[in-house]
């Protein structure tokens, strides 16, 4: 049984690869290892050796460590698997029933290599290494040797172990906007439990008085999750969340903060500092610049196979953010967060990989369907693509400011921008409790103070010319705009941007298929219709396009990147598609408009008025 079980999520992941939200070959890399048809075949003459044994000893959560190895019998399909916590063998499996035998092995390692990379004698000698990057994940390492390739795995050595000096450390912040313009939330994970240790921020305005903020303690265990492999090989445990709210902060102030832990015997623990600048208040006119992107996940700057040729555009993605840092406010990620599709150690991968993003400025995430999906659970598809998650770890290791986290949509506002944020992954359509929602949140919103109204989603909810729209005769997902495109035209939503489809599109301003204007690299004047915009290429492998001639689709890029917004007051905004590979701009246009032209009515938005004076 649980060798059909694993040979059908293989099946599964592989057919996935003609979806655009799953990608090309895009199965997560860790389901290529048939975890539980490892068998034992320890060999006294070979070894695997780490060093250095304590990393962290200065504070650091990220290290390097030193892989040294050695097989008698070697071959082209060995392997170097790193495993946490670092007692990774049959002591920790529990057999299905009393009659059968415990797996050798019964979770998948966090990330692994084969021997031969970059040891181009070890076909020949045996004797290879490796240099990996670990991370501060709560618990201890090993690597372990194998042969037999991926779907025979044969557990030849196991090295030593290797640990952070400090493996509960508060680790990986997260700031997001809270549910008012002045209030910023700190999230960060840990290996403390609140029976160990109290949880809190200690922070204050740069220079100034610090204080100290409380902060709340989450996590979730294997029940949690809706089916393998998160409740099975790829379960880990996700640490404790925690989220502490700054409030009532000055506009564009900047704060410091640091991270803290008081154990029971009145130690405390500390993170390192950081800073970052409160938000404007709504409507204030000043330089405000949005970087938004979807389908990014993670990938691993040691070359592992873990990630390789699945997200080969994520680390440029995150280099070119940290690059400009300086001149970006907030980041919006809508969507297929880290691809861990039920592998939980990706979730803390992914964390440090953005830390030097979102520990500075506000990271709000959307969720997709690789956070959602699971059958049975509510999802609005009822596929597979979450790998039993279905939405647990990304609600609960991000804080959104929705009403309700697990429903996943909500409207954030920062200076003259409003953002509304859909989930594509519950129903969205007339009647729901979403569509009232996203009404409300566009209609709601004072564009004498916010002219710059945006429409954010996962799937595809406007227009696409990927192939795969394309077959299915819809360049959409289905249902997508007939449901909510009168909305859009009503409430005169500037721009709308998607994930899903892993590569860049821009339409022209378009209602009901067909262009209200030319595309152009600038607009000045009343609104005519929304401009959609594509951008779900910032990791992910990569989505073809129709070969048919659309005549709303204007621009398009078949590579990694993604869109910077910069608000220069209430009449000017400046879109910007950069590359991920060089961080130069590729697309661009501005819009030039006032109050009056919004005010202006057009096709399907006039409203009503009477002859009486």
């Amino acid at each position: 049984m649980r060798l059909l079980l694993w040979a059908a999520a293989t099946w599964l992941a592989v057919s996935a690869a003609a979806h655009p939200g799953r990608g090309t070959g895009g199965e997560q890399p860790l389901s290529r290892i048939a975890v539980e048809r490892t068998v034992h075949a320890i060999d006294d003459a070979a070894h695997v050796k780490a060093s250095p044994l304590v990393l962290g000893l200065t504070g650091e959560n990220t290290e390097w460590v030193d892989v040294e190895f050695f097989h008698p019998s070697p071959s082209g399909d060995d392997w170097i698997g790193v495993f946490s916590p670092a007692d990774f063998s049959s002591a920790i499996c529990e057999p299905e029933n009393q009659r059968q035998y415990p797996p050798v092995l019964c979770t998948a390692p966090i990330k692994y290599q084969f021997a031969n990379f970059k040891n181009d004698d070890y076909n020949r000698t045996g004797k290879g290494s490796l240099k990996l990057q670990l991370i501060n994940q709560r618990e201890d390492f090993s690597f372990a040797l194998f042969s037999g390739g991926l779907l025979s795995p044969k557990l030849v050595a196991v090295s030593n172990k290797v640990a952070f000096a400090n493996p509960k450390a508060p680790v990986y912040p997260r700031l997001a906007q809270g549910k008012s313009w002045n209030e910023m939330t700190v999230t960060w994970t840990s290996g403390y439990d609140i029976t160990e240790a109290v949880p809190f921020v200690e922070w204050g305005e740069k220079g100034g008085r610090r204080v100290l903020a409380p902060a709340g303690t989450l996590t979730f265990d294997k029940n949690s999750m809706c089916g393998a492999p998160a409740r099975t090989v790829g379960w880990r445990h996700p640490g404790y969340i925690h989220t502490s709210y700054l409030k009532d902060l000055w506009p564009d102030s900047l704060y410091t903060y640091r991270l803290g832990h008081r154990l029971m015997n009145g130690t405390r623990i500390w993170s390192n500092s950081y800073s970052f600048k409160a938000s404007p208040y709504p409507g204030q006119d000043s330089l405000q610049r949005v970087v938004i992107f979807g389908d990014m996940g993670k990938a691993e700057a040691d070359g592992s196979n873990e990630f390789n040729n699945f997200q080969p555009g994520s680390l440029n993605t995150t280099y070119q953010i940290i690059r400009d840092l300086e001149n970006i406010d907030m980041v919006v990620h809508i969507g297929d967060i880290c691809y861990a599709n039920g592998y939980l150690s990706q979730w803390d991968q992914f964390t440090a990989q953005v830390e030097p993003i979102a520990s500075t400025v506000p990271y709000m995430i959307g969720s997709g369907n690789h956070e959602r999906d699971w059958p049975g659970t509510g999802s609005f598809y009822g596929n597979l693509d979450s790998g039993g998650e279905c939405g647990v770890p990304a609600q609960t290791m991000f804080y959104t400011p929705a009403e309700n986290r697990a429903k996943f949509w909500y409207a954030t506002d920062y200076g003259m921008f409003r953002f509304c944020i859909a989930h594509t992954e519950e129903d969205w359509r007339p009647g729901t409790e979403q569509y009232k929602f996203i009404e409300q949140c566009l209609s709601s919103v004072d564009r004498q103070k916010q002219p710059w109204l945006i429409f954010l989603a996962h799937r595809v909810l406007g227009y696409s010319s990927c192939a795969y729209y394309e077959s299915e005769g819809t360049f959409e997902e289905p249902m997508g705009r007939e449901a909510l495109q009168e909305l859009w035209q009503k409430y005169k939503v500037d721009l709308a941007f998607y994930g899903h489809v892993h590569s860049y599109e821009r339409t022209c301003p378009v209602y009901q298929s067909q262009c209200v204007v030319n595309a152009s690299n600038h607009y000045s004047g009343p609104f005519q219709a929304t401009t959609h915009v594509v951008v779900g290429g910032a990791g992910a492998s990569l989505s073809e396009f129709t070969t048919s001639k659309i005549q709303w689709s204007h621009f398009t890029d078949f590579d990694h990147g993604f869109v910077k917004l910069t608000a220069f007051n209430h009449s000017s905004l400046l879109f910007e598609y950069k590359k991920s590979r060089d961080g130069n701009v590729y697309d661009h246009f501005t819009i030039s408009r006032d109050y009056r032209d919004i005010l202006a009515c057009s096709i399907d938005n006039c409203p009503r008025t009477t002859l009486a004076s």
